[in-house]
């Protein structure tokens, strides 16, 4: 089957389901556009996941997916934990905080696998891993058509094994987390991508700086059924980023972007800024704490205005993201 008819879609397009940008209203017009919308859905809680699902529903009755992060063991010493805290005690000067609380993640990853179902959510894709393979056949009993993510062929191939319905494949350029879980491959999108679709069987989408039609179109003969767009979609009127990150995001010159792992403990693309800077030699937690470590840093950030503190994902292609509404933005796809 193809995947525009296994997804339920008019045209080969997902919006990227980042996590903490998308809203309901995204999410919504992307479906209604005729693209496959996805809920960000990796920082939520399961309560939270079902009331984002309501919310879209309520605003469209076509097909929409929701992401989420597969859980990792974390295994780190005390020590670590402190002296990655200590290193962000500069920062949280600057911003007024000297000390602040700190709560740890518990992921509810199970549980939103309930809601899912419950719901009856038509697309679930996972990042950072697979599923055990009791909850895909569960989910695939359901009738919950199943995407995994992959940075090279051989997780491409682990994503196939595990009998999910179909692969994005993740190039160097894409921004935000990097969906690696196996290694940390940095591998540019055509070349992938060209390796992937001829090493699997199951349809491949594919994703990391395209930022226009013609990149789309060109992913498309390289063996692409569809292309994942997010940084173009950042500065969406809909979209649920901060006014500032919006800013920087449509201000952004080429090559303003960069790999790291201060903000989270996972190697993600974003823009280049004075946090990353400062913490560029500093001991990281690993994900998630680093992430829950500066959590608070990155809100204060936000609330005080200082966009040199907080993280903004985004792809190579940055400096081509434009102002719009979500369907005035996905039209110059199509055209």
């Amino acid at each position: 089957m193809k995947l525009l008819e296994l997804l339920g879609i008019e045209h080969p397009i997902i919006q990227a389901p980042m996590a903490g940008v998308t809203t309901p209203e995204f999410v919504a017009a992307s479906s209604n556009f005729g693209v496959l919308g996805s809920i960000g859905a990796g920082y939520l809680s399961a309560d939270e996941t079902r009331e984002f699902i309501q919310a879209v529903k309520k605003r469209t009755k076509r097909p929409f997916a929701v992401n989420l992060f597969v859980p990792e063991e974390v295994q780190m010493e005390q020590e670590l934990y402190e002296e990655a805290y200590e290193a962000l005690q500069l920062i949280g000067a600057k911003l007024g905080m000297p000390l602040w609380d700190v709560t740890l993640s518990v992921s509810q990853f199970e549980q939103q696998l309930e809601v899912i179902i419950q719901e009856e959510v038509d697309v679930c894709s996972f990042t950072f891993g697979l599923p055990k393979p009791g909850d895909i056949k569960i989910l695939k009993e359901a009738g919950v058509q199943l995407i995994g993510t992959a940075t090279s062929v051989e997780e491409a191939l682990a994503v196939e094994k595990a009998g999910l319905d179909a692969v994005v494949v993740q190039g160097s350029e894409a921004g935000g987390h990097r969906g690696s879980f196996i290694g940390l491959p940095l591998i540019p999108l055509q070349t992938l991508l060209q390796d992937v679709s001829k090493a699997v069987s199951i349809p491949v989408i594919a994703a990391g700086g395209i930022a226009d039609v013609a990149r789309m179109n060109q992913m498309l003969t390289y063996g692409a059924q569809a292309v994942q767009i997010g940084t173009a979609l950042l500065a969406a009127r809909e979209s649920g980023a901060h006014p500032l990150y919006k800013q920087a995001v449509l201000r952004a010159q080429a090559g303003s972007t960069v790999l790291t792992d201060t903000f989270s403990g996972k190697m993600a693309r974003g823009i280049q800024n004075e946090f990353i800077e400062m913490m560029q030699n500093a001991p990281i937690a690993p994900y998630p704490v680093q992430n829950d470590l500066t959590k608070k840093i990155r809100s204060e950030a936000g609330k005080q205005g200082k966009p040199e503190f907080m993280s903004m994902w985004a792809g190579e292609q940055v400096h081509a993201t434009t102002e719009g509404t979500v369907e005035e933005i996905l039209q110059k796809f199509i055209s």
